[in-house]
């Protein structure tokens, strides 16, 4: 009865979340540099659905912008829930293996080579840096068939620092380029195309599928390696598959939109401070509370300064920290 209650429980939770999302999606779609009525943007939608002739600035710019919104604000807030239960430890974010350093070192070597316009720009040169760095700290971190995870954590913030450096002397030896680095890094959504989308779609889907797979695993992680051995889990084994899994949903996250701090460590955490610790519950809850988190911030940084733009990982760290801080507080008598 009791696992009934939590299934249903947690299917209303669930409902209600998706349709604030999409009325959110529907709602920040009408604000911008170009306001849109609410019949307008309904006739774009269903235009674009059925191949009609649309708006180029809502089909073309703000629709795909604020899918893709929604689409890596749940992959990075999924990856950092299975980051934290993997490596049991809650300041634990999606970009703690050095995924974003090396993106990061990627598309500022696109930048200054001027690879931006071209077909293989910025966004797919910073995907390959990021898999690429990725793999080689698997490697160093590997010990015959096992992954020390230890090695692994201390590996990834070693590159961070190293990555950070090279993109640092990068930028102060060509200052020309400094400013369109430097907001890259911080994360923008505002030259996304539906190529993006497309991209990172069959990922995110796929990539989140596992993860909520290997939802009761993870729970049985968080007790403990001997535990949930003990308990028929092959450790080893779902520790690669879901490092791998949110490594590559990660990397295309990355690649498509820059460096966006923050959702992947206060969303799932936030989740986890309010609804508990199970991972059948935080993992679903994080794909649409990180999709509307992401949302909101994109659009505060986009029509606050209107004309211009604010990063929206600068954005993310302004709302989410005081929040998070917030939220602590305001627990801090459970513990």
């Amino acid at each position: 009865m009791k696992g009934n209650a939590l299934l249903r429980h947690r299917g209303i939770v669930l409902v209600a979340l998706a349709i604030i999302m999409v009325v959110l999606m529907l709602a920040v779609s009408l604000v911008g540099i170009v306001d849109f009525s609410f019949a307008q943007a309904l006739d774009n939608l269903w235009q674009g659905i059925s191949g009609g002739s649309t708006n180029v600035i809502f089909w073309n710019l703000r629709l795909p912008r604020i899918v893709l919104c929604v689409l890596i604000g749940a992959v990075l807030s999924v990856s950092g829930a299975t980051y934290q239960a993997v490596f049991r430890n809650p300041l634990t974010d999606p970009y703690v293996l050095g995924i974003s350093s090396g993106a990061s070192l990627g598309a500022a070597v696109a930048i200054l080579l001027g690879f931006e316009s071209s077909f293989f720009g910025v966004g797919m040169l910073a995907l390959g840096t990021a898999l690429l760095t990725v793999l080689l700290i698997y490697k160093i971190a590997s010990i015959g068939n096992r992954m020390h995870t230890a090695t692994l954590l201390l590996t990834g913030v070693c590159f961070t620092f190293l990555a950070t450096a090279i993109v640092s002397f990068l930028m102060v030896i060509n200052q020309d380029k400094m400013d369109r680095i430097i907001f890259w890094t911080m994360g923008s959504f505002s030259a996304v195309s539906w190529t993006d989308v497309l991209m990172l779609l069959p990922v995110a889907v796929l990539g989140i599928a596992v993860v909520l797979y290997y939802a009761k695993d993870l729970n049985l992680l968080l007790v403990g390696s001997e535990t949930a051995k003990s308990l028929g889990v092959d450790v080893e084994k779902v520790k690669k598959i879901l490092l791998l899994v949110t490594t590559l949903m990660v990397a295309f996250a990355v690649s498509a939109c820059g460096v966006v701090g923050f959702v992947g460590l206060v969303v799932p955490h936030c989740i986890r401070l309010l609804a508990g610790s199970d991972n059948r519950l935080i993992i679903p809850y994080s794909i649409f509370v990180g999709g509307i988190f992401l949302l909101l911030c994109d659009t505060l940084a986009r029509t606050v300064l209107m004309p211009s733009e604010i990063p929206v990982g600068s954005v993310t760290a302004l709302v989410g920290a005081p929040m998070f801080i917030y939220l602590l507080y305001k627990s801090k008598k459970r513990y």
